[in-house]
Parts: structure tokens; C-alpha cells; sequence
């Protein structure tokens, strides 16, 4: 039953506003999902990552990165006890606690609990009790007003006062919410008595997934600005709807009037707010970011004492803001970004698998990109290997390998000179692979099973070989490879320029030589395209996005003392013109080269606060960069946030030094038509 306390006109205690301020309060994200004992509940992951895209997103509530926290698995009543309290002495306005997990009732006491990832059933002390929760909450800080948001079993039994009757027998009844705090409000995900749901892990559980599309979409009949209650009518709505698939009841409970304060904008009826000033690179922006909370806690810390200004400068060395968000502004001048940064991982830098040292990774190809996206990643040393991985989701980047499959010839025999394998492109239906070789340079078809060469060498045209028979540069030939998603289209890009294109005032001309073929069968040379990279930039990789001549190309350059700059560029070779017959392209009108517009420069991606990035050895003016040189493209999302957007992985290649990382990136990318 849905209890709300206090007439519809009341404010809490001490409110001086009509709205919950996200720039005043703090927010704590607490989830388990990995468990020991009890069943693993992976939505839990997507229930941490949704919700605070939209808790921080400023269309919505807009509360800072830096005054929001994410604990993920916390090992012990004082891991998952701890931010709470310290989100406590930063909120001045409101403090919003959410958990989800695994929710317990204790036989004896008949309590909730929360659970930890070394959580038994029947085993209360090996979890953490509701009550140490509320107490955090309610004990710590001058926050106006508290909120708690709980998606797990049960977990409307805080919810439940002490019944008379059952005191006078001594039996203790479930914790007490937030009744003694001047101004709270509970939501949960279902009655003291029932299970909550989460019937898909690749999505959020039944709850957390309901809030999250009401706070994303809005309420088309609604007013401007949401409450918690409103948001929860829609929330409870929407899943007793879905009965009797799922029999689900969510609670709210509302004191002094919190439930109807003015908390989230209608996404659903206001317009879009006014675009943010360009953001800066992610190490500026981190530091802008600090300069500014440190100016508003300094006049905070006048008012109310010299107590804030340190508070905050703990807060921030305690809980650096994440390495997500955009990469910049897109350089055609629109108001939203073109890619965010989801996620990175360094989790293979530096390892092996069967003893076999995980290094050199120069090219990246997507096999599956269903739940748990499978890949294959090229090592550029010898011999020529190609290591099968897993990489989790794009949210949440958790990559592991396979044992390497070695590159033979068709005889079984291993290639004798440095196989230096820098491209790699999957054919269709998933058996071979086609793998670009500086040396050579050459073209080879592979069986991905066995590793062994199927079929001759793919003809390179006698320009594009080194000298004394063509004009590429010695180990800058082919770099790249990229298939067509309907197998008929091949792209093959050399990594600089042939010696007699050279560049136009710094922006070398790049060739890419397409064939066309079948799947399994003959590919032939018949057309040549150029297009101007960035200044001082490379080709390392290129993306089909269509069968129609639309390209992602990977550039990179390396600058001594300044470190790596990675930019992703979107090529159109639809106007672009056969360069074939072209013994030099220097010189050329522009409308001779494909269109190029850059997508994102990598080193404009968040590299979050303090510690969130590991550095690596070389000078980068952005830690988050690294040696990138290989990519691949997903399919198009057709629900969520990101509809009609795709997402992008990236690897380093860390070319066996200690200096530089192994190191995968998931971005969503938005393309141009």
C-alpha cells in the first residue's frame, strides 16, 4: 500500500525551494551483482549505469559528476555504509542513497537485508542490515531532506512501522524508515512481502528499468517539472500493466511533502535546454570542474562555516568523477555531441593466456555483437597471431582472450620472415578472415579455426608495393582492412603516402584500394580512392558503415614529448574520384578526394578525475590516449538512449613496452547521413 504522509500544500522543515537542487545535493549509487553464494544478478550493472546517465544528464536533473558516487559490489557493511556518510557532509539539500541487490529478511528479527557479494542465506551477519543504512542517512550531515531508493526483494518492509500489538509480545517488526528526519521520502520496489524481478540480465531489473524510461521519455500529460511521487505513480503504473508476467507492486512513502517537490524537468513537454559551452579536452575539463566546485564550496563554506571548503576538497580526492561522457563538440558545428565515451579497460595490459604474452594488438573485428560481444584481435609481432576475446558490453567493458590461433601457410608451415600482421576484416558467415601483412605487403585469406592460409595471396597493384617495383613507404603499407556488411566491397589502406603523393601543406594523401569479390571467393583490385588526413596523421584502421561507400578510417600520429594524438573520421567515397590511372597524386583539386569529416578526436573523451585513468609511461597530454590502432563498429541500438547510434571499440596496440597499455574503449558514436 502506498503511503503518503502530510497535506498536499506542506514543504519539509527548513525548505527555502520548490525544487530539489541537484547542484546542492549528493547522490550515492549503491549495486551488487556479483555474488558467491547467491545468484548473480548482472541487470544490476545496467541499473548502476542507467541511472546515473540520468540522474547526471542536465536535460533531466543535471546533478554534477562530482557529487554523485557509484559503488559497485562492496565487500563489507563499511564499503557500502561509508559514501553514504560521506555524501552526507557534502549535501546541502537533499541526499539520495539507491540501492540494488539481493534483498533478505532475517528469521529471527525479521529485519531486511542487504546484501554483499560474500552474502549467505540465513547467515544475517554476512549481510548488511537495512537499519545501517537509515542510520547513515538519516545521522549524517544537514541535508533539508533525505531520499531512499531500494530495488531488491522485500524491500517494502522498511516501510513497516512497530506494530502495537506485536511490540507488547517483544517481537521486534522491520526497521523504521526515515520517520525521524524532518523531510524524507522512500521508494521501493516492491511490498515487504514479495519478491522484485529482474528477468533479463541484459536489461534492468523490472523496477529500475520502469524509472529510468519515466525519467528518460517523460510524461507527455504531465506538468513541466516532475516529483518523486509523480515519477512513481508512472513507475507503478507501468509494471502492474505487465501483469500477470510480472506480479510487482512497488511503495512509496512520503513525509512533509518531499514526494511532490519539484525534482526532474518533463523531458516529455520542455523544450530542450540551451546548449553547454564547448567542453574543453577531459584534463581541462577536470581541472575546470574542480576550480569551479572549489569556488561555490568556498562561498558555501562562508555562509555556513569553514567546515565546506575542505569537505568538498576530500569529497573530490575520494570520488574522482568518472572517465564517460563526450568526446567534444562535432565539428560541424551541431549543439550535440557525435561520440560519448561508455567505457575502457585495461584488464589485458600486460597479460597472457596459455603463457602466451597478450601484446602487439593492431587490428580489432567484431564476430558477435549480441550480449556478451565477441571479437578478434590481431598481434602485429611474429608469429602472426590472432587472439579470440570477449568483451563484455560497452557499458561495462570486461575483456578476456582465448588462446591464440597462429597464422600458417596452407601447408601447416609457419611463415619464416617477421609476419608483421597489421589489418584484419572477417568475412561473411564468420569461418575466414582476411589479414593485411606490412610484409610483402600482402593480403592473405585465413581459416579462423585452424589458422592455416586458404588460397592464394590477393593481388596488391604494383604501385602500391614497395620499392623498387612501387612507391610505399618501407612499413608503411597496408594498415587496414574493412569489408562491406554485404561481403561484395574490400578496402584495403595504405598507412602514408606512396613516395611520389606526398602530402598538401602537411595533410598527407592517403590511397585506399578497393576490390570487388565475394565472400570465401576472388577479390579483384579495381579502383583506387585518396583523401587527405589530418595533419601529420596516419591511417591505421578502416570501418564498412554501408555497402555504399561510407568509411570510419582511424587516424593516428605520435609526436615526440606530446605523446599520441587518435582521431576517427567518417569518409563518403560517393563523389570521390577513381584514382587509378594517377601516377602522382600530388597537386589535385580538392573534389578529386573523398569527403572526410572528423567524427571525434579521442583526446577531446573525459579521462575522468584523479586515478580514473591509468598513465602510461609515455608523455599523453590526455591519459586516456594511448598507441590506438585498431577498430570496429556495432550495430545500430534500436531502443535505449542510444537509438540510432552505434557503438565503436578501439584497442592500443602497446607494442610489447612497458610504456604503453593494452587498452579497449567503447564509444557510441551518432554517424552522418
Amino acid at each position: 500500500m502506498t503511503v503518503t504522509t502530510g497535506s498536499a500544500g506542506e514543504r519539509p522543515v527548513g525548505d527555502t525551494s520548490s525544487r530539489i537542487d541537484p547542484h546542492r545535493s549528493a547522490c550515492v549509487l549503491i549495486g551488487v551483482d556479483d555474488y558467491t553464494d547467491l545468484e548473480p544478478l548482472r541487470s544490476v550493472r545496467r541499473n548502476l549505469a542507467e541511472l546515473r546517465d540520468v540522474l547526471t544528464d542536465p536535460e533531466i536533473w543535471g546533478i554534477p559528476a562530482d557529487r554523485i558516487v557509484t559503488v559497485a559490489n562492496p565487500t563489507s557493511a563499511a564499503e557500502l555504509v561509508g559514501p553514504i556518510r560521506e555524501a552526507g557532509l557534502l549535501a546541502e539539500d537533499t541526499l539520495l542513497v539507491y540501492y540494488a541487490g539481493h534483498g533478505l529478511i532475517d528469521r529471527h528479527e525479521r529485519q531486511l537485508l542487504l546484501t554483499l557479494p560474500g552474502s549467505v542465506e540465513d547467515q544475517p551477519e554476512s549481510c548488511v542490515r537495512a537499519g545501517d543504512m537509515r542510520r547513515a542517512i538519516r545521522d549524517t550531515g544537514a541535508a533539508l531532506r533525505r531520499v531512499l531508493i531500494l530495488d531488491c526483494c522485500f524491500s517494502g518492509r522498511v516501510l513497516t512501522e512497530m506494530s502495537g500489538d506485536r511490540a507488547r509480545q517483544g517481537s521486534q517488526m522491520a526497521v523504521g524508515t526515515l520517520r525521524d528526519v524532518a523531510g524524507s521520502y522512500v521508494m521501493t520496489s516492491a511490498p515487504g512481502d514479495r519478491p522484485s524481478h529482474a528477468p533479463d540480465a541484459k536489461r534492468c531489473t523490472v523496477f529500475t528499468g520502469a524509472l529510468v524510461d519515466v525519467m528518460r521519455d517523460g510524461l507527455p500529460d504531465g506538468p513541466k517539472m516532475l516529483g518523486l511521487h509523480a515519477l512513481f505513480q508512472a513507475v507503478k503504473e507501468r509494471i502492474t500493466a505487465r501483469r500477470p508476467e510480472v506480479p510487482q507492486e512497488p511503495q512509496d512513502e512520503d513525509r512533509n511533502g518531499v514526494g511532490r517537490l519539484d525534482f526532474i524537468r518533463n523531458v516529455a513537454v520542455l523544450p530542450p535546454l540551451t546548449p553547454p559551452v564547448p567542453p574543453v579536452d577531459g584534463v581541462r575539463r577536470g581541472r575546470l570542474r574542480t576550480l569551479a566546485w572549489s569556488l561555490v564550496a568556498g562561498a558555501v563554506g562562508l555562509a555556513v562555516g569553514l567546515g565546506a571548503a575542505p569537505a568538498a576538497d576530500w569529497w573530490h580526492r575520494t570520488h574522482p568523477s568518472p572517465a564517460t561522457g563526450a568526446c567534444g563538440t562535432p565539428a560541424d558545428g551541431g549543439t550535440q555531441p557525435r561520440a560519448v565515451l561508455l567505457d575502457h579497460s585495461d584488464a589485458l595490459d600486460k597479460k597472457n593466456v596459455d603463457y602466451e604474452a597478450i601484446e602487439g594488438l593492431s587490428s580489432l573485428a567484431l564476430v558477435s555483437g549480441g550480449p556478451g560481444v565477441q571479437a578478434l584481435a590481431l598481434a602485429d609481432n611474429s608469429p602472426g597471431l590472432i587472439f579470440p576475446l570477449a568483451l563484455g558490453s560497452p557499458f561495462d567493458l570486461r575483456p578476456s582472450a582465448d588462446t591464440g590461433h597462429t597464422l600458417r601457410r596452407a601447408n601447416g608451415e609457419g611463415f619464416p620472415e617477421w609476419y608483421d600482421g597489421e589489418a584484419l576484416a572477417v568475412e561473411k558467415g564468420g569461418r575466414t578472415a582476411l589479414v593485411g601483412s606490412e610484409t610483402g605487403p600482402a593480403i592473405r585469406r585465413f581459416d579462423i579455426a585452424d589458422g592455416r592460409q586458404i588460397g592464394a595471396d590477393l593481388p596488391i597493384p604494383k604501385d602500391l608495393r614497395y620499392w623498387p617495383a612501387g612507391g610505399a613507404q618501407i612499413g608503411r603499407s597496408i594498415e587496414s582492412l574493412a569489408l562491406s556488411p554485404d561481403g561484395r566491397h574490400l578496402y584495403a589502406g595504405w598507412e602514408a603516402p606512396l613516395a611520389k603523393d606526398g602530402d598538401q601543406r602537411g595533410r598527407g594523401i592517403i590511397r585506399i584500394q578497393h576490390y570487388t569479390g565475394t565472400p570465401g571467393g576472388t577479390y579483384t583490385p579495381d579502383r583506387q580512392y585518396a583523401y587527405l588526413a589530418g595533419d601529420g596523421m596516419n591511417l591505421v584502421e578502416l570501418v564498412a558503415v554501408d555497402d555504399h561507400g561510407r568509411l570510419l578510417a582511424l587516424e593516428r600520429q605520435y609526436t615526440a614529448g606530446m605523446g599520441t594524438s587518435v582521431r576517427v573520421v567518417q569518409l563518403s567515397l560517393a563523389r570521390a574520384r577513381d584514382v587509378t590511372g594517377d601516377d602522382s597524386l600530388y597537386g589535385l583539386p580538392a573534389d578529386v578526394y573523398a569527403r572526410e569529416t572528423v567524427l571525434f578526436d579521442l583526446a577531446n573523451c573525459p579521462a575522468g578525475g584523479p586515478g580514473m585513468v591509468a598513465t602510461p609511461g609515455s608523455a599523453q597530454l590526455n591519459p586516456l590516449v594511448d598507441n590506438v590502432e585498431g577498430m570496429a563498429l556495432g550495430e545500430q541500438w534500436t531502443d535505449g538512449r542510444y537509438t540510432g547510434w552505434r557503438p565503436l571499440y578501439l584497442v592500443s596496440d602497446d607494442n610489447g613496452s612497458g610504456d604503453q597499455i593494452t587498452r579497449f574503449y567503447s564509444i557510441a558514436v551518432r554517424l552522418y547521413p
